[in-house]
């Protein structure tokens, strides 16, 4: 992979080609997790990708993985939208995984697309600090300088979010053993 960084680097196409057919699955389902519709999740890909390009000359090998790297640079992406646009559209499942590709059904199985609808159905600001703190791996102290909020905030939205979710998926599987 360092080869290919190497080469991207170098403003090679070629290789730029295959460490985006390499993440961008991943990639993907991350800006799902932030944003609220397919259209958000895709402007935020799109950024996240200009970003991920733009700053792969800064990407150090010895301090962290590329995948973490890069999540983190589509969650800086994430959160400048969010911070810079609203929300305005509805998930809809059917426009939200069109996306999907035959060879990657482990990224979008039943319970993955349930749990991200779940997830999205989260206040913003739970919603930020679940998917920072759950998902991505950033500390209380992390979300805290991130967001702009002390480290209470960030635990405290979290067990919200907690609390939320639990709810919410305890009521569909009421719901879906009465079917």
């Amino acid at each position: 992979m360092t080869k290919t960084i190497k080469l991207c680097v170098s403003g090679n196409a070629d290789a730029q080609r295959v460490l985006y057919d390499e993440y961008r699955v991943y990639w993907y389902m991350l800006c799902m997790r932030y944003g609220k519709s397919k259209t958000q999740a895709d402007d935020i890909f799109q950024e996240g990708l200009i970003s991920v390009y733009k700053d792969l000359h800064q990407f150090d090998s010895t301090r962290s993985a590329f995948k973490t790297w890069s999540s983190r640079v589509m969650v800086h992406a994430a959160l400048k939208y969010l911070k810079k646009y609203t929300w305005v559209d509805s998930l809809s499942l059917q426009e939200a995984y069109q996306y999907e590709d035959q060879d990657e059904t482990v990224y979008f199985s039943l319970a993955a697309r349930e749990l991200t609808m779940v997830v999205q159905q989260l206040p913003i600001g739970y919603m930020l600090v679940f998917n920072m703190f759950a998902i991505e791996g950033y500390s209380h102290k992390e979300i805290a300088l991130e967001l702009g909020i002390t480290e209470g905030t960030s635990k405290s939205q979290l067990s919200k979010a907690r609390k939320y979710l639990k709810t919410k998926l305890e009521s569909q599987l009421k719901i879906t053993s009465y079917e």
